[in-house]
């Protein structure tokens, strides 16, 4: 007589659920790459713009008022942040809270799959995308510039990864705070410009006067645009701005999970 042995139920809903969260990774992923426009703002935009700046010719000089660095050499770690940006604020909330508004999360929530398996697939292709533009910018930088690349590169990369988590984490604050798809493009271009510039886009932090750099520099890209620089140069990145980065991420999460509603 022969016996068929089964897992016990718990790890059958585990494998389940293991396989539904696959199936939706793959599935959301074919609908990122259906989009075009967001794949655009988040993997190209932040390049495009470092490679207009860069072909001005006073930008490629030494500035004493960015410490006797040129100008394309201190917006390199400005277009790595700006992918980040585009990517928590401007992409990932719209299609988070678009599917809420359709009750797809309080549809999914009947099923094995469960409706954080979307959101963790939402917020994975997002921080991938934004650390590919994030390559591409260091890539083009130091081929057409000859901008160098980070000289302290475990910093670098510890850096570039908490920035990343803040914007999720940002992005996924948005989406809570957010009824509607309207709601999250409203709420996301509210904050998006405040980040933008304490990222440096329109002036980077080293250039802004002292006051205004200290207070910036508490704003979770300010922090990590320092960072970056300071990594860039063949230092570790300062513990505060590494410091006020990790804060800033578990505040962020701890609000978004507080207000988050699948339904």
């Amino acid at each position: 007589m022969t016996t068929t042995l089964t897992p016990p139920r718990p790890a059958r809903a585990a494998r389940t659920t293991r396989t539904a969260a696959v199936a939706v990774l793959k599935t959301e992923t074919k609908l990122f790459r259906r989009e075009p426009a967001g794949l655009f703002w988040i993997m190209v935009f932040p390049t495009v713009l470092l490679v207009v700046l860069g072909s001005i010719p006073g930008f490629r000089d030494p500035d004493k008022a960015l410490g006797g660095i040129r100008f394309v050499d201190a917006y390199v770690p400005v277009a790595v942040l700006l992918s980040m940006i585009m990517a928590g604020l401007q992409a990932m909330p719209p299609v988070i809270t678009g599917y809420r508004e359709r009750g797809i999360l309080r549809r999914m929530s009947a099923t094995p799959v469960r409706p954080s398996a979307l959101l963790g697939a939402q917020m994975g292709l997002h921080g991938a995308a934004a650390l590919i533009s994030a390559l591409l910018s260091l890539t083009v930088g130091r081929l057409a510039f000859h901008v160098a690349l980070p000289h302290q590169l475990f910093g670098y990369a510890l850096a570039l990864l908490l920035a990343v988590l803040s914007a999720l984490a940002l992005g996924a604050l948005v989406s809570a705070l957010s009824r509607t798809s309207k709601v999250a493009n409203a709420i996301g271009s509210a904050v998006f410009f405040p980040m933008m510039f304490s990222a440096g886009v329109w002036l980077p932090v080293q250039a802004m006067p002292d006051t205004l750099g200290r207070i910036v520099e508490l704003l979770p890209f300010g922090a990590a645009a320092q960072a970056l620089t300071e990594a860039a140069a063949g230092s570790w990145p300062g513990w505060d701005h590494l410091g006020i980065l990790a804060l800033w991420t578990v505040l962020l999460s701890a609000a978004a999970t507080r207000w988050f509603r699948w339904e």
